[in-house]
């Protein structure tokens, strides 16, 4: 009979064996050795020690074989495997109708939008959601938080409702069908958190197999990775609050930005938990952003 440790250090030897690309919830084979093996094993992700001398059984034992099969054969996420993925300390359904989440928006999350903001916020939109993770998290941390889930993806929203749902926030958070703001109305927000599409085409082309997996409209963003970015940058100063404020996330696009808005003081955090291209910025700073960028 086989022992969790014994499965687990094995699960690792051929995550290594492998030369697999991380970064869908794991840096590592080690890290992802061990979300494999506690997952098929219904363990939580924190479990300690303990459990190593666990026995596995003949369901959990075909469970990782099939996962290590999906995860080194075909280059599947592991999250969109077990179906599960773990964003800002919660548990989440994931799947292929949206890209597994991670983004340093947890870390603003988890900081409480500090030191950019004082006052805690009351209406937030998570723009592009997804699954929805960036924004039931934040009403899951702010429990008197009202949250607006917007994306343009019908199978995406459905996700996010689920995960709605999972985390019993009903009552505070929608999720709303929206090309970008274009169905929001009138609407106005204190912050806005947006990891939206942002991969430029260089980039797309050079892609591991693990994140070709993922939808590509969640991804692709022109030749220069900023083709939300302008749209969203022209468009969402109408849509925060006087004091509010847009947390806009580009990942290695950040750069294309930043060389193109030269002329201006723009503000990036510093994403000391991981992760890079965040740029904070006010309601009033929108609007020469919008400017100088309606002149690129």
């Amino acid at each position: 009979m086989t022992r969790l440790g014994a499965g687990l250090d094995r699960v690792h030897r051929l995550l290594c064996a492998a030369d697999l690309t991380y970064g869908h919830g794991a840096d590592s084979a080690w890290d992802e050795a061990v979300q494999l093996v506690l997952c098929a094993c219904d363990l939580p992700p924190e479990a300690g020690r303990e459990v190593l001398d666990r026995p596995l059984d003949a369901q959990q034992e075909a469970t990782i074989e099939r996962w290590l099969h999906g995860r080194i054969e075909q280059r599947i996420p592991l999250p969109y495997l077990t179906g599960r993925a773990h964003f800002a300390g919660l548990t989440f359904r994931c799947d292929a109708r949206a890209l597994a989440p991670r983004s340093p928006l947890a870390q603003i999350i988890a900081d409480d939008y500090a030191p950019w903001r004082g006052d805690p916020p009351r209406r937030l939109l998570d723009l592009c959601c997804g699954g929805g993770a960036i924004g039931i998290a934040a009403a899951v941390y702010r429990p008197e938080l009202a949250v607006t889930l917007a994306d343009i993806d019908a199978q995406a929203l459905a996700l996010a409702r689920e995960n709605i749902a999972l985390h019993g926030v009903g009552a505070r958070v929608r999720a709303v069908a929206s090309d970008l703001f274009d169905a929001l109305g009138a609407q106005r927000f204190d912050v806005i958190l947006c990891n939206p599409p942002y991969v430029n085409r260089e980039d797309l082309a050079s892609m591991p197999a693990e994140y070709a997996a993922e939808p590509i409209r969640a991804l692709a963003a022109g030749e220069d990775g900023l083709a939300y970015a302008r749209r969203i940058l022209a468009a969402a100063g109408h849509y925060l609050a006087r004091d509010g404020l847009l947390f806009l996330e580009l990942g290695n696009s950040w750069a294309a930005l930043d060389a193109r808005l030269s002329q201006l003081p723009l503000t990036w955090v510093d994403c000391r938990r991981g992760g890079q291209g965040v740029l904070v910025a006010g309601a009033a700073e929108l609007a020469p952003i919008a400017s100088a960028l309606a002149g690129c």
